[in-house]
């Protein structure tokens, strides 16, 4: 019997993203960052906890037939800036796409304070939010100064 830690608890896929390296217990945030639900049409594969040499436990994503944009990317940053993307084509790995958690995120969620004037429709201003720490993931909005709360900023994905 093959030791349980070494067994895979996943099939691969044929084509499609295959995101590791997320942290332990974000899977599900990942998916509604990426607007991926119940509704999909596509085959979507979520393992939670599993034991990992570099994050002690991490989640992992297979996606079939999808492959991420940048835009998604650029999103996923929000919630598993460390994360691994591999793009899979005939069961192979074809790109290695790399998450880029920079100094500011432009254009990919909106300010959560109701009152920000990037809500003002005649103020048509870019979505700019700093990024002041990465670990914990610390961001204020660059026009009002607020802090964001990750639990509302993935409802405000654009």
């Amino acid at each position: 019997m093959e030791n349980e830690h070494s067994m895979r608890r996943v099939t691969a896929i044929r084509n499609g993203t295959v995101v590791d390296h997320i942290p332990s217990g974000q899977a599900l945030r990942v998916l509604e960052m990426l607007g991926i639900g119940g509704k999909s049409s596509v085959p979507v594969s979520l393992v939670m906890n599993v034991p990992s040499k570099k994050m002690g436990a991490k989640d992992i994503i297979k996606v079939e037939d999808r492959e991420l944009t940048q835009t998604e990317l650029d999103r996923l940053a929000l919630v598993a800036p460390d994360a691994h993307v591999a793009i899979i084509r005939a069961y192979s790995v074809a790109e290695k796409l790399t998450i880029n958690l920079g100094t500011e995120v432009l254009n990919v969620v909106r300010c959560t304070f109701s009152n920000c004037i990037t809500t003002n429709l005649r103020e048509p201003l870019p979505h700019r939010l700093k990024v002041i720490s990465r670990d914990p993931l610390h961001i204020r909005c660059h026009y009002c100064g607020r802090p964001q709360d990750l639990d509302e900023l993935i409802k405000n994905v654009l």
